[in-house]
Formats: structure tokens, sequence, C-alpha cells
């Protein structure tokens, strides 16, 4: 089979990119059924982020509790609200334990 080059628009960014001949050939080789929808420079960006995980988390809007029940300042990833006790992390782990057995 005989590839040629491709233009492609980038789902990401909007700008065309080239599905070069031997890219294609790759794919086909490798299974692939899908052309990429990304330019290089947007999938090298995106593999960035989902490699750095991590720095979603700390970036997570954290909210000011008092935990139920040592009474101890806590931190949680969600709006508290007055119908349903919010724990620190070691009361929780106690909870959960003490749910499991």
């Amino acid at each position: 089979m005989a590839f040629q080059d491709k233009t492609l628009v980038c789902k990401e960014c909007g700008n065309e990119f080239v599905f070069t001949a031997g890219e294609q050939e790759f794919y086909a080789e490798k299974g692939f059924e899908n052309e990429p929808t990304r330019c290089k420079a947007c999938r090298d960006a995106r593999k960035r982020r989902m490699s750095d995980g991590g720095s979603r988390r700390q970036s997570r809007q954290m909210y000011d509790a008092v935990c139920a029940d040592c009474g101890a300042p806590t931190q949680v990833p969600f709006k508290p609200r007055n119908d349903r006790p919010v724990y620190c992390s070691a009361c929780y782990q106690n909870h959960r334990m003490a749910q499991n057995a």
C-alpha cells in the first residue's frame, strides 16, 4: 500500500500539520486504525500534563473544616455541608477500617 502525506487539523490548537507517509506506515505496522488528532506539539504537551498528574491535585481548591470526631482543624477537597460529618485523615481512616471490619 502506498502512503501519501496528508494535511490534518489539530483538534487542540486548530493548526494544520502533516501526517507523513512514514508516520502512516508506522501506524499501519502497529495496527493503529485512527489518524492522529493532535499536532506533535500538542501531543507532547498532553503527554507532559498526563505524566505530571500530581500537580493537578495540588491545584485543587481545599476547604477548611473541623473534624467531627477529634475536633482538629483539617482541609477537605469538597465544600462541607452541615448535614454530613467531616473527618480529618486519621479519623476518616478509622471510620473506613471500622466499616470494613
